[in-house]
């Protein structure tokens, strides 16, 4: 029997650079207001946000990640042509098929590069980020593009109180690439599908076959809404707080550190109440940095740990080399957290 050689590759992974793109359009909660019957104070006691950003008819999916990735490559300083996979983790791109990642791939400049997509809602980057490591170790590639992008403007009812102001649009990419020392942990990922229900789309896309049309949503005006994300928010914010935040400890104890060891906590920004809560829960010391990007940026889905993670480094609130535990979670209901070293 032919013996298979072994694959071969770093004998650990880090992420080398980082970059985001957020859209020019600035949406203050005042513009939610004119469809729902709530307030600004409401929103900002709820969820934390005061304005998000919404892309512009040339803000394409493609063209933010693209922004977002050139950044990161410039950071990680490398060129394209070094980038063996491109791993894009989006709900937003409408196209079936092909895979948005090849596209960018391509414009980039990357010579032929694995590309694909997944689609793990707002744990999308956590996921991407671990097939990253894993290539890169492996030997697959030596360095891979992990890239959160949403717009997730196009899936919200703006006429739906529990989330019409909770979406933003944007890019967030890192480079991943070999290290000598261990900088990214044990992933501590999973799913719990029997509680698909509270976060998912009003209809699916193949409803729209279906010759009766008044089996579809439609607005104030009669008009059939296009499918948006809905979801059941005090059963997601209750499995956020209570599960989340075990699910972050096991990654902390599968890293073989603790809260104290941290400097930087960066968990997907869903809702300031949350992270508030985790931040309790965890214990952790007030050395540490704490992400609340969602107050400006919204709920950006895959997108947000790497806008987080970006926006933090450019503000100087937290540095290179800085130990930073990082947790996404939703739609699914999916979840992932590791640590990694920033940067």
């Amino acid at each position: 029997m032919a013996k298979i050689k072994p694959s071969k590759g770093a004998p650990y992974a880090r992420i080398l650079g980082v970059g985001g793109y957020r859209p020019t359009r600035v949406v203050p909660n005042e513009v939610i207001l004119e469809k729902i019957d709530s307030s600004d104070e409401w929103i900002r006691s709820r969820s934390g946000i005061e304005t998000r950003h919404w892309a512009g008819p040339e803000e394409t999916v493609a063209a933010m990640a693209i922004e977002a990735s050139g950044k990161a490559i410039a950071d990680a300083g490398i060129d394209a042509g070094q980038i063996g996979a491109v791993v894009v983790s989006t709900v937003s791109h409408f196209s079936q098929t092909p895979a948005i990642a090849t596209e960018i791939a391509d414009k980039l400049g990357t010579a032929k590069a694995a590309a694909f997509d997944i689609s793990a809602g707002c744990a999308g980057f956590g996921y991407g980020l671990t097939l990253a490591k894993g290539m890169v170790v492996e030997g697959s590639a030596e360095h891979v593009l992990v890239i959160g992008v949403e717009r997730l403007s196009d899936l919200t009812d703006l006429e739906d109180r529990a989330t019409a102001f909770l979406f933003g649009d944007g890019a967030g990419a890192v480079v991943v690439g070999p290290s000598q020392e261990p900088a990214i942990g044990p992933t501590v990922w999973g799913s719990e599908g029997d509680k698909a229900a509270t976060i998912k789309q009003t209809v699916p896309w193949d409803r729209f076959r279906i010759g009766d049309l008044t089996q579809l949503p439609v607005d104030s005006d009669g008009n059939i809404k296009f499918p948006a994300i809905t979801q059941e928010g005090q059963a997601v914010f209750r499995w956020a707080v209570f599960e989340m935040a075990k699910v972050a400890q096991q990654a902390l104890d599968a890293a073989g550190i603790t809260a104290d060891d941290l400097d930087v906590f960066i968990p997907h920004q869903a809702n300031v109440r949350i992270i508030d809560s985790m931040v309790k829960t965890l214990k952790l010391p007030e050395h540490v940095t704490v992400a609340r990007d969602i107050r400006t940026t919204g709920n950006t889905s895959a997108a947000s740990i790497p806008l987080a993670m970006e926006r933090l480094l450019a503000t100087g609130e937290a540095k290179s080399g800085d130990t930073a535990l990082v947790i996404g979670f939703g739609a699914g209901l999916v979840y992932a957290a590791t640590v990694v070293t920033l940067p």
